[in-house]
């Protein structure tokens, strides 16, 4: 699934996508005037994510947790939605976690 890209990397076009949704986000995230509550929390796992995205694939559960503290953090700050849509789709790209069975 890897792909060489216009930049010559061999880089899994998914990360790549990755990487750019999160510097994205984290851009306009730095950007934003007003304080709330949870910003250190997106910006710690902004941050994690793009440690993952730099180290190669990253592992599907820590990507959905990541995602998951990133969307409580900054969900109702309007201003950075089409940011945190983009981080999702580019998290979607990796496809889903395997649910267990209940009674297993």
């Amino acid at each position: 699934m890897r792909q060489r890209s216009v930049t010559g990397s061999d880089e899994d076009p998914r990360v790549t996508e990755l990487r750019l949704a999160v510097s994205r986000l984290r851009r306009e995230l730095a950007g934003h005037p007003a304080e709330f509550p949870d910003r250190a929390i997106a910006e710690d796992e902004l941050a994690a994510l793009d440690a993952m995205a730099s180290s190669g694939v990253p592992e599907i559960p820590r990507l959905r947790r990541s995602l998951l503290l990133i969307a409580g953090a900054v969900g109702s700050v309007s201003a950075l939605t089409a940011g945190l849509t983009a981080v999702r789709s580019a998290v979607d790209l990796f496809g889903e976690t395997p649910r267990q069975r209940s009674g297993d």
